[in-house]
């Protein structure tokens, strides 16, 4: 059986996944795409040999030979596409976050639930081999009980000022900081309790006009008793730096690499060597499996594991720790569930 899949949005992510589908997932036939953008458009279309292309994403909803979708759309976006793939009867891949908004949240998660289709969440890190051995580790004993969870997300640069804006990325803490938020979870095994966030505008100047910050630090403290801490940064200017560690009474596992080629250079200024430039070059292999998994859950009818349930739990701890560093104290978790 192939699966007969449609593309919306052709942007940056959206041409992240036609390359894997065009070219890495034999089940699936990449048979249209929609994008507003008439030349993204055209030209993915052009580069991976998609045969049918929609300026609007309804009409590829509406197409009968279209089997899923993968939702590639802005972010303020993701909510109200996945209702209407819903709708339509398609099964649905879509990027983080499901919605910034809990009650968007909500209602997409009952409208896929009442249409019956299946719903897979891009948290993509749970597919990175290192991050999935870990997983397993800890879900053997391999360091006994999970108590303490670090991790460290820092980009190279800082992102644009237009989408810096909380109205259209939700800030840096939700932007930046959900992968850790669903990982923390993931990992730890427990719900998010209790936040408290501390950041500021320390690099980049410009990001204060538009309500945003470059630095900051995230304790969590899990219902279970564990405690947690992330820092989030925007000026990593050495490279893409992604590490976590996690704790446990018997053991510890750190997971990530900075160094992303086998080569020390050794001479008389030193001992240098490369570092990861961006996020394609760390996940691009978690970014294909998750589309091989998503493709497998539809061929053997089975439920995907990455819910719109922990899309929506990643979104309410960063907004309690949005409003931990606003209000500048400890928020818990209940007062935004």
């Amino acid at each position: 059986m192939t699966i007969q899949l449609g593309l919306i949005g052709a942007g940056r992510m959206g041409k992240v996944y036609a390359e894997t589908l065009a070219f890495g997932v034999p089940e699936v036939s990449l048979a249209a795409v929609a994008e507003p953008n008439s030349a993204a458009l055209e030209e993915v279309a052009a580069r991976y040999h998609i045969p049918h292309t929609f300026n609007d994403y309804q009409a590829l909803l509406d197409s009968k030979e279209i089997d899923a979708v993968i939702i590639a759309t802005p972010t303020g976006t993701h909510a109200r596409v996945v209702m209407d793939a819903a709708a339509a009867g398609k099964h649905i891949f879509c990027e983080k976050p499901l919605s910034q908004n809990l009650q968007e949240c909500d209602l997409a998660i009952r409208r896929v639930k009442e249409s019956g289709v299946k719903l897979q969440m891009g948290f993509m890190r749970r597919f990175d081999p290192a991050y999935r051995a870990a997983y397993l580790k800890i879900q053997a004993g391999a360091i006994g009980t999970p108590v303490m969870f670090k991790a460290t997300s820092r980009d190279p640069k800082r992102t644009s000022l237009e989408f810096a804006r909380r109205e259209n990325s939700g800030g840096m803490i939700v932007d930046m900081g959900v992968h850790d938020f669903d990982l923390a979870r993931w990992l730890m095994g427990a719900e998010v309790e209790l936040v408290h966030s501390l950041g500021a505008c320390l690099a980049f100047p410009e990001l204060k006009d538009v309500g945003d910050i470059d630095n900051a630090v995230v304790n969590l403290c899990f219902a279970n008793g564990a405690v947690g801490n992330i820092d989030i940064s925007r000026n990593a200017v050495y490279g893409y730096d992604i590490r976590t560690e996690v704790l446990g009474t018997e053991g510890s596992l750190q997971i990530g690499y900075l160094q992303q080629t086998a080569v020390l250079t050794l001479n008389r200024q030193g001992v240098t060597h490369d570092t990861v430039p961006y996020f394609m070059e760390r996940f691009g292999t978690a970014y294909a499996e998750e589309v091989r998994v998503f493709v497998k859950h539809i061929l053997d009818n089975t439920q995907p594991d990455v819910t719109g349930e922990d899309a929506r739990a990643a979104t309410a701890i960063g907004i309690a720790a949005t409003r931990s560093l606003d209000e500048n104290r400890p928020v818990k978790l209940s007062e935004i569930n």
